[in-house]
């Protein structure tokens, strides 16, 4: 039966204004060659965790082959456009191969090349190309530089161009064998108009297909993650997130009449501490109180990449990676149940700093219109507070800059700091042990003017190519993710132990969070350990040590600092003080398309083709966790929708701004040269300024 179609197939190829174009028929079996491999080879990498069944594999191939073709059909508009242009006489000439030959070489370079990322892709985040894979090609200046820093790059090129030739070598006979066919056959009686004919028909298919084929045809297919994603195709997948940036939350996911979302989020959201400053559904914004007096102690806030729960031994690590933390821990008040909104930097940011979930496609820290939020920075600035935000990399990277400063922050990322105060950088930035060496001396700064401050401080060095100054650890620089979360450790234990020899130590909070796990990948849709992150409030003689076991979001952060603070202020925030008497347990975790809620031991998920799906949390690791599918609880997707419906409606009305009750205080004054590298760490004393170095 194959057969007699193939040759039917080839007959239709072989009529008289169709022969051109039987080099479109060599692309197709030639694409799907090389996308098969590239699946196989993914397949066998995560062979544990697939099922195994013939039903199965055989389920992902042919998915994975209808992707591919649909891919094939937007890869091969070049070629048929230079068959539909190019006259007879010229494709059968031997001058034809100087542009043949070096497109065919160019598109077996590009995608041996392509493979091989989706390899190394594949290998760090779990899945085919997305969103992530659209920011590496945005940042090319610190994606490139952490390439090159991770690998042997110019042995892979090599590797790739070889690949490339040898395929060439393979595919070059029988491009040969098509056009001496089509020389031999010689003129065909159809003209010029044959030709275009023919080739916008062909056209007219990727055209269809952009109208109506949308996003993965896996998503309804396959219940395991990594069975989706293999049957999926990488590169189809990295122009789909680039079509599909941001998603409407109204026209992709499960909704409910807006009044309704919204008179449902003000329930939600209501607490016995709080009440509604009016009676507008739209308005979430609500005064919170308290009984005692309020604080005003200075706050330092660590935000740790890509730092999971399971690396500390607070959690059970029995590795020794996190002495540091782990005192910290002990002395101060440990959060073990707290879990991450995301995957990636942004999506911590943006749920410590503006307290919402996460809403579907780009994290609000990278969307237009992000300024004047109701963030951290304002209630800080409200009370009186210097606000600072510290990155050892360059803050244009993700936004970071533009969010901050428009979120009540003065920002200070690597292009502020001199070179005398850089000990060691990479292509993500300097060590963490130079930035949050500058935050000591800024902090100094805010209490030599009497002013309490919030200091906010990114780290780097716990990032691919995990490279950090020599001598610091017993882990060698580049040995992997270990050495990454133990220099982290580090730094912060010696930022610490600096911060205990200045006048504001005994008067300062210090916050240590996660900005998201190490890694997002699991067999479910939403794999919920890997959004466990640790939360240590530590202040010796403010903060009172113990251990907190209630399920919490990090969009919990603030509110709860406000909390221990004994704050009034007014609130857009849609979190809330985890150590208060009527908080929910729940946690919100989410991707780019998938929405999830926590609570009571069961997760419901909200997907772009706005349906929802439920599952019972049976159990729960550090490495896994298992979810059972679930007939729908009514009230658990009714709290979910208003949730997330409400964030988006609040950000697409510009509802979430900060309205300030008093003039904003002018930006906080940058530390001079001078000051820069003549205050000593540890004293607040100045002396000459000395070798970078030997710097802090």
């Amino acid at each position: 039966m194959l057969q007699s179609i193939y040759a039917r197939f080839s007959r239709f190829f072989s009529l008289p204004s169709l022969r051109r174009f039987q080099l479109l028929r060599l692309f197709f079996i030639w694409y799907s060659l090389y996308a098969f491999g590239v699946r196989l080879a993914l397949l066998l990498k995560s062979w544990p965790q697939i099922g195994h069944s013939p039903l199965t594999v055989g389920a992902i191939f042919l998915v994975g082959l209808l992707s591919d073709l649909i891919n094939a059909a937007y890869f091969v508009i070049p070629l048929v456009l230079y068959l539909m242009v190019m006259p007879h006489r010229f494709l059968v000439s031997r001058w034809q191969r100087l542009i043949l030959y070096p497109f065919v070489f160019a598109l077996s370079y590009g995608l041996v090349f392509s493979a091989l990322a989706e390899w190394l892709f594949w290998d760090e985040f779990g899945v085919r190309f997305n969103f992530i894979a659209v920011d590496y090609l945005v940042y090319t200046h610190e994606v490139i530089g952490n390439i090159r820093e991770s690998y042997p790059v110019p042995l892979l090129l090599t590797i790739v161009g070889f690949a490339a030739a040898m395929i060439f070598l393979v595919v070059r006979p029988r491009i040969e064998a098509v056009i001496s066919t089509m020389r031999q056959q010689g003129r065909p009686t159809s003209g010029p108009a044959a030709r275009l004919g023919v080739g916008g028909a062909f056209l007219l298919l990727p055209v269809l297909l952009f109208l109506t084929a949308e996003g993965s045809l896996a998503g309804a297919a396959f219940a395991n993650r990594y069975e989706k994603e293999l049957s999926d195709n990488g590169i189809y997948q990295l122009f789909s997130a680039f079509r599909n940036n941001s998603l409407d939350y109204a026209t992709f996911y499960k909704n409910m009449e807006e009044n309704e979302a919204f008179s449902g989020l003000r329930t939600l959201l209501k607490t016995k501490n709080s009440r509604y400053v009016d009676g507008n559904p739209a308005d979430i914004e609500r005064v919170l109180t308290s009984s005692a007096p309020e604080k005003r102690h200075n706050v330092v806030l660590i935000m740790v990449e890509s730092l999971s729960a399971e690396y500390l031994g607070a959690f059970g690590n029995t590795a020794g990676l996190t002495p540091n933390l782990d005192a910290l821990a002990k002395d101060g008040l440990l959060f073990n149940r707290l879990y991450a909104t995301g995957t990636r930097t942004v999506r911590g940011m943006e749920a410590v700093t503006l307290s919402v979930p996460p809403t579907p496609g780009q994290s609000i820290v990278k969307r237009p219109d992000n300024a004047n939020l109701f963030s951290l920075g304002f209630v800080f600035r409200d009370k009186g507070y210097d606000t600072r935000f510290f990155y050892g990399g360059f803050g244009y990277f993700d936004n970071m800059n533009a969010f901050f400063s428009g979120s009540g922050f003065d920002v200070t990322d690597r292009g502020n700091l001199g070179a005398e105060e850089i000990t060691f950088a990479n292509i993500w930035g300097v060590c963490d042990e130079d930035i949050l060496g500058r935050a000591l001396r800024e902090f100094d700064q805010s209490a030599s003017r009497k002013k309490p401050f919030f200091g906010y401080v990114m780290t780097t060095s716990n990032h691919r190519p995990f490279t950090y100054p020599e001598g610091k650890i017993d882990i060698p620089p580049q040995t992997g993710r270990v050495g990454g979360v133990k220099y982290a450790d580090y730094a912060i234990g010696r930022f610490i132990e600096e911060a205990r020899h200045h006048s504001w130590f005994d008067n300062t909070i210090f916050i240590v969070v996660a900005d998201h796990c190490a890694g997002s990948a699991g067999r479910q849709e939403i794999p919920v350990h890997s959004y466990h992150i640790p939360l240590i409030f530590y202040g010796p003689g403010i903060i009172q040590p113990g251990v907190n076991n209630t399920l919490a979001s990090q969009v919990d952060l603030g509110p709860t600092l406000f909390g221990l603070l004994h704050w009034q202020y007014n609130s857009k925030f849609f979190g809330k003080d985890i150590l208060a008497s009527d908080f929910t347990p729940r946690a919100f975790i989410g991707n780019y398309q998938r929405l999830g809620y926590l609570e009571d031991g069961y997760l419901a998920i909200l997907n772009e083709r706005q349906g929802i799906t439920q599952y019972q949390v049976v159990s729960e690791t550090m490495h896994d966790a298992v979810l059972v599918p679930i007939p729908e609880k009514k009230e658990l997707s009714w709290k979910a929708i208003c949730f997330y419906q409400g964030a988006s409606l609040e950000y697409q009305r510009g509802l979430g701004h900060w309205s300030s009750r008093e003039e904003s205080p002018p930006p906080i004054p940058l530390l001079s040269r001078s000051e820069v590298t003549g205050l000593r760490p540890g004293s607040g004393e100045k002396v000459r300024s000395m070798n970078s170095r030997h710097a802090l």
